[in-house]
């Protein structure tokens, strides 16, 4: 029997899903992708899991789509769900990317896909796609300008050169470093902070935060582009005010909510319910 191509391991409410693929640093082909969006699917559908954390089998994360597969006529896209089953549909719970060694190409655009990353010091980013005749098409052209300023996400697109942990962590692309060998452990650290947190809170926030980006771009029509920058912010914020309304009652009068300031009142820790 083969051995899977994606693994996990689940405790304490954090869900570790490793691809395992280290013969060939990781490199995502169909397969992959697929076993990956399972993953992602069974992270959102069990009630005991909180927080999810995407890393790499071995010393490097992931070296990008499998180059060999794709030759063969194999494109690496789960349909609704993207490069390796996540680029293009993040799951409803948080997501870390733990990160060893390179994460290149569609390893790096995975990594953009997650909520947060960790990052060995030693590790390695970019998207070298233009090298070799291709383009960051899952997700790297669009979500890096949104994650640095203009230029430099230009040049990095543009030039496919590649950074360090280091320089991740100054542009805010890297929330915390770790020394090599312990992105995991930190993690997984950084995963219990989460899963100590209201669950429904937690999605929702989540939801909140990516979503907010769409409901500014998408309400706009001809005539808003002509009103003043403060004009502008104030119509947008109106706008992201109303779309989160009905989510912000759902949470407030939640079971979690009242249980949340019972325990801090009682100074216990709270007994979540995810309701």
């Amino acid at each position: 029997m083969s051995e899977s191509l994606v693994t996990t391991e689940a405790s304490d409410g954090v869900f570790v899903i490793s691809i395992n693929r280290p013969a060939v640093r990781n490199a995502i082909d169909l397969a992959t992708s697929n076993e990956l969006a399972s993953a992602f699917d069974e992270l959102d559908a069990r009630d005991d899991l909180m927080v999810g954390i995407l890393t790499g089998t071995g010393s490097v994360f992931c070296a990008g789509m499998d180059l060999k597969a794709f030759l063969r006529g194999e494109t690496p896209v789960v349909p609704g769900r993207g490069f390796g089953g996540l680029t293009q549909a993040s799951p409803q719970k948080p997501l870390i990317a733990a990160v060893e060694g390179a994460a290149f190409g569609g390893g790096f655009e995975l990594a953009l896909a997650c909520d947060l990353i960790v990052a060995a010091t030693d590790s390695k980013f970019g998207l070298p796609e233009v090298k070799r005749g291709l383009l960051a098409a899952a997700g790297g052209v669009l979500r890096l300008p949104k994650r640095l300023p203009y230029h430099v996400a230009m040049e990095l697109v543009l030039t496919g050169a590649s950074f360090d942990a280091a320089q991740a962590h100054d542009w805010g692309l890297v929330n915390r470093l770790a020394t090599p060998g312990s992105a995991l452990w930190i993690a997984q650290e950084l995963a219990g902070e989460i899963a100590a947190n209201g669950p429904l809170a937690v999605r929702t926030s989540k939801y909140l935060v990516t979503q907010s980006d769409e409901w500014t771009l998408t309400e706009w029509t001809l005539t808003e582009w002509t009103l003043t920058e403060w004009t502008l912010t104030e119509w947008t914020l109106t706008q992201a005010f109303a779309g989160q309304r009905e989510r912000v009652r759902h949470v407030m009068g939640s079971e979690d909510a009242r249980e949340g300031a019972t325990a801090f009142a009682e100074k216990r820790k709270p007994v979540w319910l995810g309701r």
